[in-house]
């Protein structure tokens, strides 16, 4: 089909066809599979778009700021897969852009000859969500690819103890997770129930570029992939599986099932997936008083009732809190939309008041409660390990210490968590997990997957909630137990949101900035260890020494401070953001919490340069 060129915006060249509007955006500088440099009033040939998207892009075709952020960019598939804004455009969550992703990673399934093991496929309550996991199935499927498609929505974990327990060679799950409700993505899973990593993520990148016409992707109905054998769907089955798996995981049952008589809780799964098993398996491991946000109970991609559906966000638990006073509830849990974090309060006995976790907190409670059990059942490994990430709380190791673990810190990302778990598996006689997380609110505390799991956190908080009440102690009252016993410790995180062209090019000049400025001093502590992990470089600041890191290469600045306290530095590999992390251990609450503030505020004044 013909159309011509029209105009540029900041390098970048669109087309009219036939009636004004603007179709398609041609990359910058030059037409893609073309040799020549594209000038205005050029013919060219271009893709045909359906009428839908044609009315969308004919709604914006006067909005050049629109349009740029639209097109300026192919929307990337990264380390794991994609997410972006949903809409028409090359920089948007489209049928377009998961159709060129999908057929790059049908491509490569087929050069690694495993297409007979299929791909497990699960989607969340996103707009689009279910079309994008159908049309994912389908161009499988036309591939000659065998799929799983869940028979409706389920979390992620699911779907990674799908991916292993079907013995498939792929997952996707379509989701955002806890992204506000504009965005949708894309990620993509391997053998393991991991999601993807070097080398394979970047084979399968590959892969996706150079898919560089939408001809390319094949089409097969849905009719014929099923009569072929191709098209499957997974329903209740795998839900009974995965639960007796979660069920076989508890330490104390019996306590659980006498404490659930009394122990109320309220669970919210902010219009996500969570709920499809959550309030089954709390209810037949005999948690009797449960109480599910009504208003938040039903999946709905539009979130009606918070702006952003995230458990790290505080706004998200209004609901939640409001219903908690009401029935005086003793813990309060809520999950993301794809159900792998989970967000917690806790009650104040002695206050009355509902006190906030940070994902730090959660999961090195359930780490504590669990390792301890198993120490003191005789169960716990000679050989175990904690992992953890790099970004995460430095209680971490005094916990691995207290119980003879080795700690063992990753990159940013559960994959890396996960690609720890498979390589010790494959030794002859490898580490044994026991416990994994990541402070975004995360963590595994099982083997049978390999993804951070909200639904097991979910259970693993409300049986320490039921052990714990058996002492006379609460949640809240184990957690200053912890601190007690270890130090106060204390992180947090900041992120600097920066959006559009203009915002990604910004983050970019922060962190050149950072990496190439000399830093001696942050606030009031003096920086003893730099660390540059994208250039695999460390420096002793105290000796003057330089070394590797021992990690793979990614976008991350870590330094380490006197006095046990730590901050970081890395851009968000899903969303517009710089991001901000450090950690302070302090003599007791008050203390930590006011250099937690005062690190903080020095850091953000050196990142922005104020």
């Amino acid at each position: 089909m013909q159309g011509k060129i029209v105009k540029g915006i900041s390098g970048f060249y669109y087309v009219h066809v036939g009636e004004p509007g603007i179709y398609e955006c041609k990359a910058k500088g030059a037409f893609r599979n073309q040799k020549i440099k594209p000038l205005v009033g050029d013919d060219v040939e271009i893709a045909i778009v359906d009428e839908e998207t044609k009315k969308e892009l004919l709604e914006i075709k006067d909005d050049e700021k629109e349009i740029e952020d639209r097109f300026y960019k192919e929307l990337e598939f990264g380390k794991a897969g994609l997410r972006g804004v949903i809409g028409a455009g090359t920089n948007r969550m489209n049928k377009y852009t998961v159709g060129k992703a999908t057929q790059g990673l049908a491509n490569y399934i087929i050069e690694q000859g495993t297409q007979d093991k299929g791909v497990a496929i699960s989607y969340d309550s996103r707009k689009m969500s279910k079309e994008f996991s159908m049309q994912t199935a389908l161009i499988l499927n036309a591939n000659g690819i065998k799929t799983y498609l869940f028979e409706n929505l389920r979390p992620v974990p699911e779907l990674s103890f799908a991916v292993r327990e079907l013995k498939c060679t792929a997952g996707v799950m379509i989701t955002a997770s806890h992204n506000p409700p504009k965005y949708n993505g894309y990620k993509v899973y391997w053998d393991d129930g991991a999601q993807i990593v070097a080398p394979r993520d970047k084979d399968i990148i590959a892969k996706v570029r150079a898919v560089a016409e939408y001809s390319e992707i094949k089409e097969i109905s849905r009719e014929e992939a099923t009569e072929k054998g191709l098209f499957n769907i997974v329903g209740t089955e795998m839900d009974d599986k995965y639960i007796n798996t979660l069920k076989a995981l508890i330490l104390n049952p019996e306590i659980v099932k006498e404490q659930g008589k009394s122990l109320k809780v309220v669970y919210t799964p902010l219009h996500g997936t969570g709920n499809t098993v959550a309030e089954r398996l709390l209810k037949e491991i005999g948690i009797q008083n449960l109480y599910v946000v009504p208003e938040q109970k039903d999946p709905d991609g539009n979130f009606p009732t918070v702006d952003y559906p995230n458990p790290e966000d505080k706004k998200a638990f209004k609901l939640a809190l409001e219903l908690a006073k009401k029935v005086d509830a003793d813990v309060v849990l809520a999950t993301d939309p794809d159900a792998d974090r989970l967000g917690i309060y806790a009650k104040d006995s002695k206050t009355g008041e509902y006190m906030t976790y940070t994902g730090n907190m959660s999961a090195l409670l359930i780490a504590e409660y669990r390792i301890s059990q198993m120490q003191e059942k005789g169960i716990l490994p000679d050989n175990g390990m904690m992992i953890t990430t790099v970004v995460s709380s430095n209680l971490t190791r005094a916990i691995a210490k207290n119980y003879g673990l080795e700690c063992i810190e990753v990159l940013t990302g559960f994959k890396n968590i996960g690609a720890i778990m498979k390589k010790e598996e494959e030794k002859t006689n490898g580490k044994k997990y026991v416990f994994g997380f990541e402070e975004s609110y995360g963590c595994l505390i099982g083997d049978y997957a390999r993804d951070k799991d909200g639904i097991a956190a979910v259970m693993a908080l409300c049986e320490a909630a039921c052990y714990y009440k058996s002492k006379g102690e609460t949640l809240w009252d184990q957690m200053n137990n912890i601190y007690k016993k270890y130090g106060y410790y204390e992180e947090t995180q900041v992120s600097i949101v920066l959006e559009g062209a203009e915002g990604a090019e910004k983050i970019q000049e922060m962190m050149t900035d950072m990496r190439n400025t000399p830093v001696e001093k942050i606030g009031d502590y003096k920086v003893l260890m730099f660390e540059d992990i994208d250039r695999d470089y460390v420096k002793d600041m105290v000796t003057g020494e330089e070394r590797t890191t021992g990690l793979p290469k990614s976008n991350v600045l870590y330094y380490e401070l006197e006095d046990n306290n730590w901050c970081c530095v890395r851009p968000s590999g899903t969303e517009p953001k710089i991001k901000l992390y450090m950690g302070v251990k302090g003599a007791s609450k008050e203390e930590s919490n006011k250099k937690l503030e005062d690190l903080k505020n020095a850091m953000v004044k050196l990142v922005k340069k104020d």
